[in-house]
């Protein structure tokens, strides 16, 4: 397998974000990548509630989906696009943030909400509460791509190791982890988190990132980390992205999930215990 990271700057403007993911979903398929993967917050990046209700539209209206979609079938790949926002029709309003992986007919294999939302303040002036507009997902997705048993994840879900556990152990063998990494937590944790997900789990991660600074409608503008990284199961840095939007290309060989865990099978280790 030949994956492609695809690393974005989004706005928050869906119409203007779009033909930008779609060249770079291009340069990843002509450079050989059958698995293209694309960040969290695909089509925009914006904390602003009431511009977002005026753009994002419900899954069967999204005119992202849409052209992803025709556009996986018109490559022959699969892909996965990170995240978009949509609406819902929850009585309270919240949206989704919601990953795809496509097939290669542009059908939708696998749908995953993301679980866990990124309520933290990260310093006395930055204040992320994302409940407030997205509402969590309630279910851990382990489906296939090219065969190969995948687990969907997104972003904030990384600090949150018995979700990938649950996935590994029940057959993945690839993590994806499409992420828009606030820049003070990413410079801190983002690689040691990802190589710890690989290690303790033998699976590959690919992780495709937003990246920059990224102004908003009515709000205050954010930045992200980049660094879209591909790590093996032992824990190599395969591939990473840097702080520019563009695309990562990697050869996957998986033959590397099994051979890992023939050397620690911790996988098959777990022990019930006691306390606290």
């Amino acid at each position: 397998m030949k994956a492609g990271l695809v690393q974005l700057s989004v706005t928050d403007d869906p119409a203007a974000n779009l033909p930008v993911t779609l060249g770079f979903i291009r340069e990843a398929a002509s450079a050989g990548a059958d698995f293209v993967l694309t960040p969290e917050c695909t089509n925009l990046l914006s904390s602003n509630r009431a511009y977002q209700n005026d753009v994002l539209r419900h899954e069967e209206d999204d005119l992202t989906l849409a052209a992803l979609r025709a556009e996986a079938e018109a490559l022959g790949i699969w892909l996965l696009i990170g995240s978009l926002g949509l609406k819902t029709h929850d009585a309270d309003g919240r949206f989704a943030n919601r990953s795809f992986l496509i097939g290669p007919q542009g059908q939708i294999v696998a749908r995953y909400d993301k679980i866990h939302m990124f309520d933290v303040d990260v310093s006395e002036t930055e204040r992320y509460r994302e409940s407030e507009g997205y509402r969590p997902g309630t279910r851990a997705v382990l489906t296939e791509v090219a065969g190969t048993p995948l687990g969907m994840a997104i972003c904030y879900d990384l600090r949150f190791p018995h979700l990938f556990r649950r996935l590994a152990q029940a057959g993945a063998q690839i993590l994806s982890l499409p992420a828009a990494f606030n820049d003070t937590t990413g410079a801190s944790h983002w690689e040691s988190l990802i190589r710890a997900r690989a290690i303790e789990n033998t699976c590959f991660v690919l992780a495709p990132a937003q990246c920059g600074t990224h102004a908003a409608h009515g709000g205050r503008p954010r930045r992200t980390w980049g660094h879209s990284l591909a790590v093996a199961p032992w824990g190599e840095v395969l591939a990473d992205g840097g702080t520019e939007p563009g695309v990562t290309v990697i050869d996957i060989d998986l033959a590397r999930v099994a051979q890992a865990r023939v050397r620690v099978p911790s996988l098959t280790h777990d022990r019930d215990f006691e306390g606290p």
